[in-house]
């Protein structure tokens, strides 16, 4: 196996991605200390494609993408020789001004929390409208028709009536339809949804997703779906991003990466997962923690987590290898294949819920 650009995506999606993240590095500078929560990710997204990024808390993928929108607050910060390139254009170099015109016009985000992403003073209807108004420079009363058809586009019931209600009136599903009314209002080409069902039972879960899918085929947006949910990611995405301690550690199409996953760590997050017939009582999870972004390990991240290191894992920080068409894994089980043979210790079997 020879070892690919960090950039490589294999995405067959578009030859011009819409969305090409070069070599992102978002660190938080706290006095002496340095957090690299995001540390070198490249990845590609095309033109009407769903990607997911899957991966523990702490891994790197919520700040990715607020990465993206520009919202990154001090003491973080997006480090000199990061590329975020979307429609021809260097997001990270942008002024203040054109960034607000792309962010909530081109490019939108759906939060996990619709609770604390709505005001709760103001009806649902005017916060849809204010999208409309802040980047279609319409009239009130056009923004608030606009905001109407968008709830219905959601699937609301009587959207006319429910525009009228305040966030506290609606229930978790309706208050998560809201957040894709206002994320879609402006046809993005870009919506960054960020743990969009973690809040809903399984039922209304599966009814948002649905949503999501139903919408992108009307409106041919491109998707970038943020989640620690490999069923969310099994269910609604083309192609998948595995990171782990700020990095890409694998990234193939997504019937690839569960049908042959090739890196330990997404190795282990397929084996927490529950299944019909397994003893739910006992899933398997990932020994260890994910270690601090101020400390690093030297080699590769994974290391004392992994039942398959050996002396190379310490000594070299794997590159991304090329491991099948189209898929990539920051492991040197690539080069040395045979040591998957010999794991030490096993993946640890405890009781609890899975790590994933």
């Amino acid at each position: 196996m020879t070892a690919a650009g960090e950039a490589m995506t294999g995405s067959p999606a578009s030859p011009i991605p819409l969305v090409s993240v070069k070599d992102l590095r978002t660190w938080f500078h706290m006095g002496s200390a340095v957090a690299r929560s995001v540390d070198g990710v490249s990845f590609d997204i095309g033109a009407g494609e769903t990607v997911g990024i899957v991966g523990e808390s702490g891994c790197g993928k919520s700040v990715t993408a607020l990465s993206i929108l520009r919202l990154i607050q001090p003491p973080g910060r997006i480090e000199p020789g990061s590329r975020i390139e979307f429609e021809g254009k260097d997001l990270v170099s942008l002024g203040d001004e054109e960034i607000r015109h792309i962010r909530g016009n081109r490019i939108s985000m759906i939060f996990q929390e619709p609770m604390s992403a709505l005001n709760p003073v103001f009806t649902v209807g005017d916060q849809v409208a204010e999208v409309a108004r802040i980047h279609g420079g319409v009239s009130r009363k056009e923004a608030w028709d606009r905001a109407v058809e968008s709830l219905a586009l959601t699937g609301i019931p009587a959207a006319g009536d429910r525009a009228k209600q305040y966030p506290h009136q609606l229930s978790g599903g309706m208050r998560q339809r809201v957040l894709i009314a206002m994320a879609l209002m402006m046809k993005p080409a870009l919506v960054i949804a960020d743990e969009p069902t973690t809040a809903l039972d399984v039922t209304i879960q599966a009814q948002i997703l649905d949503l999501l899918v139903d919408l992108q085929k009307k409106f041919g947006t491109s998707i970038l779906m943020i989640t620690h949910d490999l069923g969310v990611i099994a269910e609604t995405t083309s192609r998948v991003i595995v990171m782990y301690a700020g990095q890409v550690v694998e990234e193939a199409a997504v019937d690839e990466l569960f049908s042959k996953p090739h890196h330990p760590y997404t190795e282990g997050l397929m084996f927490a997962m529950p299944h019909i017939g397994r003893d739910l009582e006992r899933l398997n999870v990932i020994p260890g923690t994910v270690p601090a972004p101020t400390d690093w390990p030297h080699g590769c991240r994974f290391r004392d987590r992994c039942p398959y290191s050996w002396e190379l894992c310490e000594r070299e920080h794997p590159p991304l290898y090329q491991v099948g068409v189209a898929h990539t894994s920051r492991c040197h089980l690539a080069i040395e294949p045979e040591r998957r043979n010999h794991p030490h210790p096993p993946l640890v079997v405890s009781q609890g819920a899975a790590v994933a």
